[in-house]
């Protein structure tokens, strides 16, 4: 019996609604520069019942970004080479927010409660001083389209909130503290210091504690969330109460290595081109399995002899291309696993040959299919790593994000592979599928920064406990 996957979607919601004064909907904008791709995603909360809609998506390819102009400063670049500078990142941010609120027939004053901004680039950076720029271009975007100041940080008070969302507020009982969904970055450290896409990491396992509402699967602590941008992140969930410990971190390749394959074909640019060129949902049908599925599984193993998935080795500062600070995460008793194509990514031109190889023989179909073979089994090799270092718990459940994670046949393939692991008996009742982890975790993280809590429906606690706001008070008033 072939398992399904569960993917979380979440229903759209009408503009009339949206403006109601009565219906107290807390509208988020998240703006995030990727490595590939650069998106605003608005999502509205409804507060009376807890639940998060979607209100638009917004999409450009961060390669578009305009080059440096003469007087200004390259801080950093893409895993691709494409170069950024604060003016030309904040531009793009700027027109990508102010586009998706045009789409939305919103007003970026009036209606958009909250913005939240993030980016996956910092994973190519070479120091911490460049991701404190690019933070701050995020931030010149944002107020360059018409963001008030006081909707990208966390309210004083209760009085500070727009009156009809302060019966919902419970910052009269308890202020942000830096847990995000009940759950506290890498403790002694800010976590960037351990890996520099640890943000990533928290906002995509919020995004998907929201989504897995939607399809019935109780995401809260214990969890591991994995989040297949073109890099990886994502983060290993402890089951404490009231706030879980992060005690796991995911860093290197996600999305780059299908894109090395794809490369390999000459049907996209070799330097700025990505699989999102080519990718047409492309599902495998049984009769190009019948026909093709020996060639599959040997060239799947063929690309999977230069992935290397490990505990990342004390004596690294980058793996992956991601930086990171093993010893530091040691000390914390974080755990960092990894991802990595040779050594920060020396054999990717080998993927590349191989793409080139299958395209030529068979085609984009079965390339795909061996694509999806590929990341369904690198999905599986870290979740085993984890398992070997004792961060799987018996109630653990996994959330998957990410392009690279879940199109085409990823998710059924990768349900296949996990129960093999047997880490419990229902395997697709403790997997989720989520779009857009980055975005629905911006979206979470307004609400804990403004402390709009539903406790009738948690985001937070322990898995199928109750919300621990009681908890929480007690825990702040000592």
């Amino acid at each position: 019996m072939s398992l399904k996957p569960r993917f979380a979607a979440n229903p759209g919601v009408r503009l009339l609604d949206l403006k109601s004064s009565s219906k107290p909907f807390f509208i988020v904008a998240s703006v995030e520069v990727g490595n590939t791709t650069t998106k605003c995603i608005l999502t509205a909360t409804n507060m009376d019942e807890g639940k998060t809609y979607h209100v638009t998506k917004t999409v450009k390819m961060t390669r578009d970004v305009r080059p440096p102009k003469p007087n200004e400063t390259v801080f950093g670049k893409t895993l691709n080479g494409v170069e950024l500078t604060r003016e030309s990142v904040s531009e793009l941010v700027s027109e990508t927010l102010l586009e998706a609120v045009k789409s939305a027939h919103l007003d970026i004053e009036t209606d958009v409660s909250f913005v939240v901004r993030s980016t996956g680039v910092v994973a190519g950076f070479d120091a911490p001083e460049e991701v404190g720029e690019f933070i701050k271009a995020l931030a010149d975007g944002c107020l360059i389209a018409g963001v008030p100041p006081k909707h990208m940080t966390p309210p004083m008070s209760i009085d500070n909130l727009p009156e009809k969302f302060q019966k919902h507020s419970k910052l009269d009982k308890v202020f942000f503290d830096g847990a995000v969904a009940s759950v506290l970055p890498p403790t002694g450290a800010t976590g960037v210091e351990i890996v520099a896409n640890e943000m990533e990491g928290e906002l995509a396992t919020a995004g998907i504690k929201e989504g897995a509402k939607w399809v019935d699967v109780d995401f809260r602590n214990p969890c591991m969330s994995m989040d297949f941008g073109t890099t990886l992140d994502g983060r290993i969930i402890s089951p404490d109460e009231p706030y879980a410990k992060t005690i796991g971190n995911f860093c290197g390749y996600a999305g780059a290595i299908p894109d090395a394959m794809i490369k390999g074909t000459e049907t996209v640019d070799s330097r700025l081109g990505t699989a999102l060129d080519v990718f047409n949902d492309i599902h495998t049908d049984k009769l190009t399995m019948l026909l093709k599925g020996k060639n599959i599984k040997e060239y799947a193993k063929k690309v999977l002899d230069y992935v290397i998935i490990e505990k990342v080795p004390e004596n690294r500062n980058r793996y992956g291309s991601v930086p990171v600070n093993p010893k530091a995460a040691k000390d914390i008793g974080v755990v960092l696993i990894g991802c990595d194509v040779g050594d920060n990514g020396s054999d990717m031109d080998k993927l590349s040959l191989l793409g080139g190889e299958i395209y030529s023989k068979y085609g984009l179909k079965v390339l795909f299919a061996v694509i999806d073979e590929v990341m369904a089994q690198v999905i599986y090799r870290l979740v085993k790593v984890a398992k070997e270092e004792g961060l799987v718990y018996p109630e653990t459940t996994i959330g998957i994000t990410g392009r690279a994670g879940i199109s085409g046949d990823k998710a059924k393939l990768t349900l296949k592979y996990l129960e093999e692991l047997g880490m419990n008996d229902k395997i697709e009742e403790n997997v989720v599928f989520v779009d857009d982890g980055l975005a629905r975790g911006a979206a979470v993280m307004a609400r804990c920064m403004n402390s709009l809590g539903t406790t009738f429906n948690p985001l937070g606690g322990h898995r199928g406990g109750k919300c621990i706001l009681g908890q929480r008070i007690k825990l702040q008033n000592k």
